[in-house]
């Protein structure tokens, strides 16, 4: 990877249709073909109830970090292995903009019609709407927070 990707930013109200397809927003398929990446990767999120969407780039990162680790004696080799590559599926964009997502990652995000694609720089987040409206607002309270910790001369 050479130089610096654009990021994926902005939350994008989407929908998730009967056969279980989703249309990535223009504009981050824009950031997925700049990276030559055919499709999309997405994984469910060993984190949060949601699915990972990502590039090449961030493949290829992922993929040189383990490449450092030795991949028959390295305990954290097949712990991030095993949570980022192996769970990971590369999803074809039809010609409409749409993947159709696996049940079984429509189940882990517990997705319903309404969902949002939520911009994470390197990464993008696709999210039951109603599920990610909370653990958007606990975020911005915890920056709220600590802003004003830090504008109080509070150390973090």
């Amino acid at each position: 990877m050479t130089g610096l990707v654009q990021p994926f930013i902005s939350t994008v109200p989407g929908s998730l249709d009967s056969k279980g397809r989703v249309c990535i927003p223009a504009t981050y398929r824009q950031l997925l073909a700049a990276q030559n990446t055919t499709g999309v990767y997405v994984c469910p999120s060993f984190a949060d109830p949601a699915l990972e969407a990502f590039g090449q780039s961030l493949l290829d990162v992922v993929n040189a970090r383990l490449a450092n680790q030795d991949p028959f004696f390295s305990a954290s080799f097949d712990d991030e292995a095993t949570a980022l590559i192996a769970r990971t599926q590369s999803l074809p964009i039809d010609e409409n903009g749409r993947v159709r997502i696996p049940d079984a990652m429509i189940e882990h995000g517990g997705l319903r019609d309404k969902i949002v694609f939520v911009g994470k720089a390197q990464k993008f987040q696709i999210w039951d709407a109603d599920r990610y409206a909370p653990i958007e607002a606990e975020a911005l309270a915890r920056v709220k927070a600590r802003m004003q910790r830090a504008r109080s001369g509070e150390m973090p």
